[in-house]
């Protein structure tokens, strides 16, 4: 067994981890077929050790130094091994390769290799800050389908879409529509606004009615103008008790004036 440290696995030379104990990974429909170190493998993942090492609970697997992955693709499972031996993930050079990447960070998960994800994530979020662009629609759907609320990664997808609409001037109507069918993605959007721990005079106020519908400050004149903005006078706190006498007051002069 590898020792660990508070962070995870001890930092090992690679020439240690390259034994002559060897593992069979097939992937794929395909089963594309593997041959990796076991030392390697294992020392980086907790999910491969318990495989290969703990014969009580994985006696096949552990005996016959073989595991199937039919359910994975070839080529997230080739960035892992390419990561697995350089501890360096290859650099997307356009959006398209960032569907590879997400899958390798589905693997990451699978495999508890924590190490990993984190580069993944980081990798996913320089492509799209050093393209001056947001992650699409169907990245963060295939995101929040494959992860739960306290991912990293669906917290940087989500952080950066938050982003993109309240500097957007208008939300993009598959963004729209997306957001009235995923309640989740909407509260999570408000949640990731909140963190940012805005002041409350950078934030346009729909209660002042020197404010007008966009924001921005409006003349006295125009201010006195319009439907009056705020809560009712019970919700802002003052009595209703002085209108309803007023109003009693004036049925009652009416009634008299009526009979004389």
């Amino acid at each position: 067994m590898s020792s660990t440290t508070s962070d995870g696995p001890r930092e090992k030379p690679l020439h240690e981890l390259l034994t002559t104990s060897l593992v069979d990974i097939y992937v794929g429909p395909d089963n594309t077929h593997w041959v990796l170190h076991e030392k390697l493998l294992c020392h980086h993942s907790p999910f491969f050790r318990a495989r290969f090492y703990n014969k009580s609970e994985h006696p096949k697997s552990a005996s016959a130094k073989t595991f199937g992955l039919p359910d994975s693709d070839d080529l997230p499972f080739e960035l892992f091994v390419g990561w697995l031996y350089s501890r360096a993930l290859r650099y997307p050079e356009a959006e398209k390769d960032i569907g590879p990447l997400l899958d390798l960070y589905f693997l990451s998960e699978q495999f508890e290799i924590e190490k990993l994800s984190e580069d993944v994530v980081e990798t996913v979020r320089a492509f799209y800050h050093n393209a001056s662009s947001y992650p699409g629609l169907r990245r963060v759907q295939y995101v929040y389908a494959n992860t739960a609320s306290d991912n990293p990664m669906r917290e940087m997808m989500v952080n950066s879409i938050a982003r993109f609409l309240t500097l957007s001037d208008a939300i993009p109507q598959h963004w729209e529509n997306a957001l009235k069918k995923n309640g989740q993605l909407s509260v999570d959007i408000i949640r990731s606004i909140q963190q940012w721990h805005l002041e409350g005079r950078t934030v346009p106020d729909a209660r002042d009615a020197s404010v007008g519908p966009d924001g921005g400050r409006v003349g006295r004149s125009e201010a006195g103008k319009g439907v009056e903005m705020g809560f009712s006078k019970v919700e802002e706190g003052s009595s209703m008790d002085a209108e309803i006498k007023k109003e009693e007051e004036e049925m009652n002069g009416s009634q008299l004036n009526g009979g004389s």
